[in-house]
């Protein structure tokens, strides 16, 4: 967004739309108290419409900080800027490189709360997978072209007009634009196709679908019905459901006080609020670590090509008498497994 022309009317524009574009994700820092303080906190209100303006002063202060900062011998500004420096037009292009990345997050499945505090609910746009290569290829694209185009300028001796770069950033954020519309227009069909079935004779409650990476027409899709839960693969170009060869069936379990138990804990409470189709296993043990171990996991990412990873997931021990022994995500194990 800088080279796109923003960098040609004030200095330290890349540095700081940088530095604002990655400052939310300062909520990593959640990650001191624990792998569940970490999920939960991760795209709160850093990512919000609220957060962003704050992240966006805190990113300039410090590349003011950085400006002002000399060697201790007095040498001149470690920054040193062709262009005068527009700290109230650096604001607002931090403010719109902290937009930006909640936009990004926006467009995958793990979803973002983007009006907190006024609102928890996480919202997505399910377009694009959590990586995806097609978009940074174009992105990868829009920096190296111009840097070997420059190369063939300076063997030629062309001499170029401001900031390089310009053509090339523009094409990529075409390129980014395109991709997410015709991702968008792909997800729609897919999700009419799912509508306009029933599933083991059942009105669907709920479904969604979710992409894969670099295929558009290919989507992981989710039905939630009274009973059940179903995985099926959908195919936006025809558009068609596969509901034979890796279509999965998840019968809801019975509601226990076991269930209820692990629901009520803390890692329960986090997890339920973030997940769009939660389901709940639950393994009696027995020998020297009595009591019950409650899985759960989001069919969000429960791919058919995945399905053994119990990808973010989790899990919460109960002793005999319900009480909650330890609690943890998918990259932890409990005791009983680390100590079989």
């Amino acid at each position: 967004m800088s080279r796109a022309g923003f960098n040609r009317k004030t200095a330290l524009a890349t540095l700081t739309m940088v530095l604002a574009a990655e400052a939310a994700d300062a909520d990593v820092l959640w990650a001191i108290k624990g792998p569940i303080a970490a999920f939960q906190h991760h795209r709160g209100i850093t990512h919000s419409f609220v957060g962003a303006p704050f992240m966006a002063a805190a990113t300039l202060a410090f590349v003011w900080l950085l400006y002002q900062w000399r060697s201790p011998t007095g040498k001149p500004r470690i920054l040193r800027c062709k262009l005068p420096v527009r700290w109230g037009y650096l604001y607002w292009l931090a403010l719109l490189a902290a937009l930006s990345h909640i936009l990004l997050d926006y467009t995958t499945a793990y979803g973002i709360r983007m009006f907190a505090p006024f609102d928890w609910r996480w919202y997505s746009w399910d377009i694009v997978f959590i990586v995806e290569p097609v978009i940074l290829l174009a992105l990868i694209a829009g920096l190296v072209f111009p840097a070997l185009f420059g190369l063939i300028n300076q063997e030629i001796g062309a001499r170029g007009k401001g900031p390089s770069g310009r053509a090339g950033a523009i094409f990529a954020l075409v390129c980014l634009l395109l991709v997410w519309g015709y991702r968008d227009f792909q997800h729609r069909r897919a999700l009419h196709a799912m509508n306009a079935l029933l599933y083991q004779g059942a009105v669907p409650l709920k479904l969604a679908a979710y992409p894969y990476w670099v295929d558009p027409f290919h989507w992981h899709g989710v039905v939630e019905t009274e009973v059940f839960f179903q995985t099926l693969p959908v195919n936006s170009m025809k558009p068609a459901v596969d509901e034979e060869s890796q279509a999965h069936i998840y019968y809801k379990p019975e509601e226990t006080p076991v269930t209820q138990a692990a629901k009520a804990s803390y890692f329960g409470r986090v997890y339920l609020d973030w997940a769009v189709f939660p389901i709940t296993q639950t393994e009696k043990l027995q020998g020297a670590f009595p009591g019950y171990l409650v899985r759960f996991q989001d069919l969000r990412f429960t791919y058919p090509e995945d399905r053994s990873s119990h990808r973010l997931g989790g899990w919460v021990l109960l002793g005999p008498d319900l009480r909650v022994q330890e609690e943890g995500t998918s990259s932890q194990k409990p005791s009983i497994e680390e100590n079989p």
